[in-house]
């Protein structure tokens, strides 16, 4: 069993977070503060579903890995799109 963690926005990823995962989560960071997004407050939390990590940030924006290993990005406005 592996136990989830958190961090803030801005802060260092946990070690175990792979380097697809930890350069996805500085894209969305770097995209929020292009955004002049204020993040007070705000952090990542590190799970695992069926043994593979998926991190969640604050606002709805999750990155899971994909089959290949690539860090898929999903915003919260991507699923108000769908409807």
């Amino acid at each position: 069993m592996q136990l989830g963690t958190r961090w803030n926005v801005g802060g260092e990823p946990p070690a175990r977070l792979p380097e697809a995962m930890v350069v996805a989560v500085r894209g969305v960071e770097d995209e929020l503060a292009s955004e002049s997004v204020d993040t007070t407050g705000w952090g990542w939390t590190l799970t695992f579903l069926e043994g593979k990590p998926m991190v969640a940030l604050d606002d709805g924006t999750s990155i899971h890995l994909d089959d290949a290993g690539h860090a898929q990005v999903t915003n919260p406005d991507d699923a108000a799109e769908e409807d």
